[in-house]
């Protein structure tokens, strides 16, 4: 089985190197370089294949919300995982609508490090758990000032749809789960994004929970 590709993007050496020892003996993942800036990762894309990038949000002069929404407008298929000291739910919305994979606290375990690394690489979101409920907590403020209901808006099946995406379910999973076809969860999806104005999966979580849908 080939190895998971890991770059760490983070601009203190101390931190990186830390990370890289917790990741280090872990059997299907490599580390394959790190990186200290914004043009050092460009650089390294450029030229090695990589899978996951574990991305902090200070990056030296770079910001790494910016960054995240560069490297997934070039590169789609690296996944990036924020790996950052910061717990600010604008942060975190931020990092999600640049297009992060996952959002993870640097007090997190290494069992919860692999795990998300793994979890990004087929397909689904992840939060750690702190992250989870400061997204639930600003949810659910917003919630009383929706004036779109679901019921005016989306088909029972699309609603279905939305709840297993909240659910952090992938594509893949949805379409078992509901027996059809990828495909069409993936149009499910388009027409969602399109009925509900969201831009991308942190718009349709928002969604789900401001409407009852989990």
């Amino acid at each position: 089985m080939e190895k998971i590709k890991v770059v760490i993007a983070d601009d203190h050496r101390i931190l990186r190197i830390g990370i890289k020892a917790l990741l280090e003996n872990e059997p299907e993942i490599e580390i394959v370089t790190e990186a200290d800036d914004a043009h050092h990762l460009h650089t390294i894309l450029k030229k090695q294949v990589v899978d996951v990038i574990l991305m902090d949000i200070d990056l030296g002069n770079s910001n790494g919300v910016v960054l995240t929404r560069e490297i997934k407008q070039l590169y789609p298929d690296i996944s990036i995982l924020a790996l950052t000291q910061h717990e600010e739910h604008d942060l975190i919305l931020a990092m999600l609508d640049a297009g992060a994979n996952g959002y993870l606290i640097k007090n997190c375990s290494r069992e919860e490090l692999v795990a998300s690394i793994f979890a990004v690489v087929k397909g689904e979101k992840y939060f750690s758990q702190g992250v989870s409920a400061a997204l639930i907590r600003v949810l659910n403020n917003s919630r009383k000032k929706s004036t779109v209901t679901s019921e005016s808006v989306l088909t029972d099946r699309e609603k279905e749809v939305i709840g297993l995406i909240a659910q952090e379910l992938s594509n893949q999973k949805i379409a078992e789960k509901l027996f059809i076809s990828v495909r069409t969860v993936d149009t499910h999806r388009r027409n969602i994004m399109e009925k509900i104005q969201a831009r991308n999966t942190a718009g349709l979580v928002k969604y789900a929970m401001e409407n009852g849908l989990l």
